[in-house]
């Protein structure tokens, strides 16, 4: 099975979610902070990661909720 990372991407009408290689989005919400909340959610019934995109498109972050045996330590904590 491949892993289908949620990106938190930029919307028209807000903010959205969708996973990698969906040509949709799967949750619309007006605000980043909303589709980040929701990405969380889905990633960790999916454990998967969140890879969160700024206005201009770039990635700007990401969270892993998959099951990594060595996680590195988090620092933004």
């Amino acid at each position: 099975m491949t892993k289908k990372d949620v990106h938190v991407v930029p919307h028209k009408d807000g903010w959205a979610t969708k996973k990698e290689g969906a040509s949709r989005a799967g949750t619309v919400t007006g605000t980043q902070k909303q589709a980040i909340e929701r990405a969380r959610d889905q990633a960790k019934r999916e454990h998967v990661e969140v890879v969160i995109h700024g206005r201009d498109g770039k990635i700007r972050d990401s969270d892993s909720y998959g099951n990594d045996p060595n996680p590195p330590k988090d620092k933004k904590h």
